[in-house]
Order: structure tokens, then sequence, then C-alpha cells
């Protein structure tokens, strides 16, 4: 799956354009490799996305095409 359409299924980020517009920045990164929008997500990955002066992780727990908002939880775990 691409990483802008798993941040915003896992809703991470809220929408997709704003994941895209992030990973043209170079704000994203899977495995300390900064990545294109296009790039995809494997389990075991480590996301880490800055916001401003946060450096957030989330690692990569379970791939889904579609998932209820209450069960978007257990596709990833905050590092």
């Amino acid at each position: 799956m691409r990483i802008d359409k798993y941040l915003k299924l896992t809703r991470i980020i809220k929408r997709r354009t704003i994941a895209q517009e992030a990973c043209e920045q170079g704000r994203v990164s899977i495995n300390n490799k900064v990545v294109k929008a296009s790039n995809n997500v494997k389990v075991g990955d480590v996301i880490q996305i800055q916001f401003g002066e946060k450096l957030l992780k989330y690692e990569v727990l379970d791939i889904k095409e579609h998932v209820k908002k209450e069960d978007t939880e257990s596709l990833y775990r905050m590092l």
C-alpha cells in the first residue's frame, strides 16, 4: 500500500493530499529513508513524520484496504 494512502487510512494524517504534500516536502521517511508518496509500506516498517519540531515514529503492525475508524489503532504502534 502507498505511504500516502496508509497515513490517511490510519488517520495519522487526516487527508491524503496533506500526506502527499508532507512526502513531497521530505518530512516522511520509512526506515530512516526519505520517501515519495508512491513508496509502498510493509508490515514491520518504521514510519517517521516531522511535524515542526516534533518527530513522530510509528511501527506498521498490519495493512488493510478498508478499516473502521475505531479499528485504526490496531494497524500501527506509536514508538
